[in-house]
């Protein structure tokens, strides 16, 4: 069985390399390389699998899966600028891509192995993001 939670959360970015010059990082990034950054309405899919238990009736409680991705996601990126503000992404370029692993990564460390995890990230309605690990 599985269960999906859905949970925006609000961000900045930049896509650069430091080491490349503003032309090649245009040339790579586009407008996203901008050097006052951009942000997303980002909408993120948590999705857990595992046996219903016979006692609850759950895969897992979805307010123990809410609070986890509140405290490891939203209480650290939401509003917030990922290039300067987030630890999670130094020396990492916080392309969509990138941003989903360091999710998957934050939340899977916290989440009882017994259970299969895959997010998918929505950036923007047309561009969406699938990671499983």
């Amino acid at each position: 069985m599985k269960v999906c939670r859905r949970s925006t959360f609000n961000a900045a970015h930049r896509l650069y390399r430091p080491d490349w010059s503003d032309e090649k990082n245009t040339e790579v990034f586009g407008k996203c390389s901008n050097p006052n950054f951009h942000g997303h309405n980002y909408v993120l899919e948590t999705w857990v699998e595992g046996d219903v238990d016979p006692e609850t009736g759950y895969v897992i409680d979805l307010k123990i899966l809410k609070d986890l991705v509140k405290v490891h996601v939203s209480d650290k990126f939401d509003h917030a600028n990922l290039n300067l503000d987030c630890k999670e992404f130094e020396g990492i370029i916080p392309t969509a891509e990138n941003i989903l692993m360091v999710i998957y990564n934050l939340l899977r460390e916290n989440l009882d192995k017994r259970f299969q995890l895959k997010v998918k990230l929505w950036e923007t309605e047309n561009n969406v993001f699938e990671y499983e690990g």
